[in-house]
């Protein structure tokens, strides 16, 4: 087939590399234009554009697909189908009708629970036991189209959104193989009213860890911001008062304590177990603030840890 393709992050590199792999004519790559990165603000290309350079597939970066140039270009390429994944905008009826076979989009839940732009962290966040890919006709709603394959993926109770990102990147490369080659025979299905909810984008603000809540909930903001925004708090310890802490690895300890919420139950053997609103955490891998990040027993020959708020 005559493929559009359409995306951005790392999630969407997986796709684009299996549709190239196995030889479907990839007519154009779109991408968000290039954007300023790290501290000195460098024009930088996004992952998906770095990988269609390397193969040389024709690159297009437009600001939005509203105007008429944007939408005259892209019925030039006189595609059977354009897929889409984490694209980054909204793509108005007029892009939505331009391929023979309309747009499939990859998306990173089992909808219609999950729309938008951060479904695998809130599926986390929310403790659910499995999430998956929905390959679905694109209509002009946010993720509201027609749901043609669907693929289901269990979440470990030691899944981060990094690890899971890395199984769902692959699943949905499989999945949209799969739904091309059986374009034909594929029923698309209306999604259910009832179970909707919204997978609202990332803000940093939500990453302050709030000690009062039990050690399952902070547990699950962990490996749910882990590898962005990383879940924090302030601590405090022999050496220092009220510096930032990240942290990136913890587990969960059932236990009766009668510390207050954020205060350290015990330093032995290499350990840092905090005190939680309900049980407590082990602290796994740690970042102080300008420092690298240290696994608990490196960061404790340094540090002695007394309090996190």
């Amino acid at each position: 087939m005559k493929i559009i393709f359409a995306g951005t992050p790392d999630f969407s590199v997986e796709t684009l590399d299996t549709l190239n792999k196995f030889k479907h004519e990839i007519v154009a790559v779109y991408c968000q234009p290039d954007r300023p990165k790290g501290r000195g603000k460098v024009m930088s290309a996004c992952p998906v554009k770095v990988y269609a350079q390397e193969y040389n597939l024709p690159v297009f970066q437009p600001k939005s697909f509203h105007d008429v140039e944007t939408q005259a270009e892209l019925s030039e390429h006189n595609a059977d189908v354009m897929v889409v994944v984490a694209y980054g905008q909204i793509l108005p009826k007029t892009a939505l009708d331009t391929p023979k076979f309309g747009c499939l989009n990859i998306h990173a839940s089992l909808l219609p629970r999950w729309r938008g732009a951060a479904p695998i962290q809130r599926a986390i966040l929310a403790g659910d036991s499995e999430t998956g890919v929905a390959i679905m006709q694109m209509n002009e709603g946010l993720d509201t189209g027609d749901v043609l394959l669907e693929k289901k993926c269990v979440i470990l109770p030691t899944d981060t959104a990094e690890s899971l990102h890395d199984k769902l990147a692959i699943i949905g490369a499989q999945s949209i193989l799969e739904a091309l080659n059986n374009l034909a025979d594929l029923t698309p299905v209306p999604q259910e009213t009832n179970g909707v909810t919204y997978a609202q984008k990332l803000n940093k603000q939500e990453s302050w860890i709030n000690w009062s809540q039990g050690a399952i909930e902070i547990d699950r903001m962990i490996r749910a911001f882990n590898p962005y925004p990383i879940a924090q708090c302030k601590a405090q310890s022999l050496q220092f008062e009220d510096k930032t802490l990240r942290i990136l690895e913890a587990e969960i300890v059932e236990s009766n304590h009668n510390k207050k919420p954020g205060e350290v139950i015990n330093l032995e053997k290499g350990l840092c177990e905090v005190a939680t609103g309900k049980g407590s955490l082990l602290l796994k891998r740690v970042q102080l603030s300008g420092k690298k990040v240290a696994t608990i027993k490196d960061f404790n020959n340094a540090y002695s840890l007394q309090k996190l708020s």
